[in-house]
């Protein structure tokens, strides 16, 4: 289809010097190739989902297994050679070891057999007799399946296939569901071994017991954060001086707050003697780092809130103007809700196939008539795979909510009738993503999840060298590290006004960047500052989520401590919060960017006469005036190098 206004659009450099910057109906569709390229990725994550499915069992990692072959709380099928597997363990659901108090690790297997149980031993077992009588009365037998609960005392290899007395006492503990001992002797060997075989482990393996360990914790704090979020929306929706005054003595109060308590806690732990367990001296390392990262960030954004505070009335004014476009299309306030359960799917099913990635293997017996699984050849490809698939999935979802709101901002702001706004705005914006633009989407994100995946293999490696490697190695992927970083907050920026522009004109990615460009080079100096200070009042906002929900998670963990890892769980807490803050005051962030592109096209097309009027209401126009120090006679320009190009039409509601 062709553009409204009936001219060709030009190609080559001359492209931004001609553009109509006006609204189209009439569109054709966007980056095809890169939508196809799209599909053919997530045929290929189809096919190891498929894979991971036949060939994998997550209900063994999540649920445990004992050393035939059987899934604890599950009926099991019979593994050939293997004759006490196939076992019914519908009621056992606790994984025991024989000898828990002397586990040793070999080839990242654990020596010790392991049982299926139903319950875990209370109190200490002394003697055979002890372990006849608590299978009787609790019928939880603590041997071999096929020794039968009378021949505990009579079978001459019962020392064999029983528990090595004494059997500690044990309580079930939700770490794989593992009977622990509370014998601090066994205790402490039992969770050395435990946390050896974790770290010995690849990183999709710790990923992965740091979700277990902490799901609950961390479900109920993403919950949290969720709450968090939305409260800020709504207070951004109605903001005033005195809000925005609270939002930075919270954010304030929240920064040393939570700076003190994690330097009060590794006090605590420092000085604890009990402290003797490796996860717990994980936990004092990691609280140490946490503590300077944290100063860190106070200070600068103390010093940052104090050079910045004489523009706050500004600040207000600019969230007023957002404020009354979300209040003219309401339902922008929840597109970041969709987004959001959207985003939940997809994570749910990657972890679910992660998980299934993660114990595909081939069952083999040993000449004990035990079971073995093997990893099978080209998993840790598809692991990988797998995770660029999360990394891209990810932004494309994140990139359709930026431009379904950009789309709908443009149908507003492109409207003369300011009382009297379009019909459907965001669903109007989501059919032309939909039908048009998903291509130009899936070409964004591709470029964020470019630079990510560099950023990702550097941490990784760090973490592998980081023992081995010296002072000018650890600077150096530091660098590389700050530099990806730093090229991907830009192309963010970018990506945001490029889908802006798709919005307007209905062209590709490459030709709608090289136009936002353009406009924003030309207005830079007059947008900059605004847009970045109401950016940084945005990012306080996250601060504040991530603070006080990274403070539930310290206060959950910390009543915790045995054999519980901090690193992982807390850094989820950490990131969720910030994405779910993020994907909610993105929509106020989106809107300012998408309003003030709209504001410097204006200006650009339009000369504010009687033939050419402005599309911008005045309250935005004294609002930019003002807080740029312009005169009166500025505000209006005479001069306009596409004035002999534009026709001056108005956007009609896009269907």
């Amino acid at each position: 289809m062709e553009r409204r206004g009936g001219r060709p659009q030009d190609s080559g450099e001359s492209v931004s010097e001609l553009r109509e910057w006006r609204p189209v109906v009439y569109r054709k569709c966007t980056d095809t190739l890169w939508l196809l390229l799209f599909f053919l990725f997530w045929a290929g994550l189809m096919f190891i989902t498929g894979y991971a499915v036949m060939a994998g069992a997550a209900e063994r990692l999540v649920l445990g297994y004992d050393s035939f072959g059987n899934t604890c709380g599950r009926r099991n099928t019979p593994v050939k050679g293997a004759p006490l597997s196939g076992q019914d363990m519908t009621n056992k659901k606790y994984v025991f070891f024989l000898n828990s108090c002397s586990l040793e690790m070999q080839s990242l297997k654990i020596s010790s057999v392991s049982l299926c149980v139903s319950s875990c031993p209370q109190e200490q077992l002394n003697s055979l007799e002890d372990l006849q009588s608590f299978a009787r009365n609790n019928g939880s037998c603590l041997c071999v399946y096929n020794l039968n609960i009378s021949s505990y005392t009579l079978n001459p290899k019962a020392a064999e296939l029983c528990p090595t007395l004494p059997v500690p006492p044990s309580k079930s503990f939700p770490l794989f569901n593992r009977c622990v001992p509370q014998n601090p002797e066994c205790y402490s060997k039992y969770a050395s071994v435990l946390i050896s075989m974790v770290n010995e482990m690849d990183v999709f393996h710790r990923i992965l017991s740091g979700i277990l360990a902490g799901r609950d914790t961390v479900i109920g704090l993403s919950v949290l954060a969720l709450a968090f979020s939305f409260i800020l929306v709504l207070a951004f929706r109605f903001i005033r001086t005195l809000l925005v005054h609270t939002l930075i003595a919270l954010v304030v109060f929240g920064l040393l707050f939570v700076s003190g308590v994690l330097w009060w806690l590794y006090y605590d732990y420092r000085n604890d003697p009990s402290t003797e367990l490796e996860t717990e001296k994980e936990n004092v390392k990691f609280l140490l780092g946490y503590a300077i990262f944290s100063t860190i960030v106070t200070v600068v954004l103390l010093s940052l809130i104090l050079v910045l505070r004489k523009r706050l009335h500004f600040t207000v004014q600019l969230f007023q103007i957002v404020g009354k476009i979300t209040g003219r299309i309401p339902f922008l306030l929840f597109q970041p809700l969709w987004t959001l359960v959207i985003l939940i799917v997809f994570w749910v099913f990657w972890v679910a196939v992660l998980l299934s990635l993660g114990t595909a293997g081939t069952a083999q017996t040993t000449s004990g008539g035990q079971v073995e699984y093997r990893a099978l050849s080209g998993i840790c490809y598809m692991a990988w795979y797998h995770f660029v698939g999360l990394i891209w999935t990810s932004e494309f979802i994140l990139a359709c909510q930026q431009m379904a709101i950009a789309g709908a901002v443009v149908t507003s702001y492109f409207n003369r009738n300011k009382h009297s706004p379009p019909p459907h705005p965001v669903l109007s914006s989501i059919s032309v993503l939909f039908c048009y633009h998903l291509g130009t989407a899936v070409k964004g994100s591709f470029l964020i999840t470019i630079l990510r995946i560099p950023r990702i293999v550097l941490l990784y490696l760090y973490n592998i060298l980081k023992q081995k490697e010296g002072a000018c190695a650890k600077c150096l992927f530091k660098c590389c590290f700050c530099w990806f970083w730093c090229q991907e907050s830009c192309l963010r920026y970018f990506n945001q006004h490029a889908y802006a522009t798709t919005a307007i004109n209905g062209t590709n990615f490459c030709t709608s960047a090289k136009d936002a460009v353009f406009i924003l080079e030309k207005n830079s100096a007059k947008l900059a500052s605004i847009s970045c200070f109401g950016n940084f009042i945005l990012f306080l906002g996250k601060v504040f989520v991530v603070c006080f929900t990274v403070f539930g998670g310290l206060m959950a963990f910390n009543y915790h401590r045995e054999l519980q890892a901090w690193v992982v769980p807390l850094l989820l807490v950490g990131f969720f919060a910030y994405l779910m803050s993020h994907s909610f005051l993105s929509v106020f962030e989106v809107t300012a960017d998408a309003m003030f592109l709209c504001f410097a096209i204006d200006m650009e097309t339009n000369d504010g006469s009687a033939e050419k009027p402005y599309f911008v209401d005045q309250e935005l126009l004294t609002f930019v005036s003002q807080s740029n120090k312009l005169t009166e006679g500025k505000k209006h320009r005479s001069l306009r190098p596409f004035q002999d190009n534009e026709d001056g039409t108005e956007l009609q509601p896009m269907t």
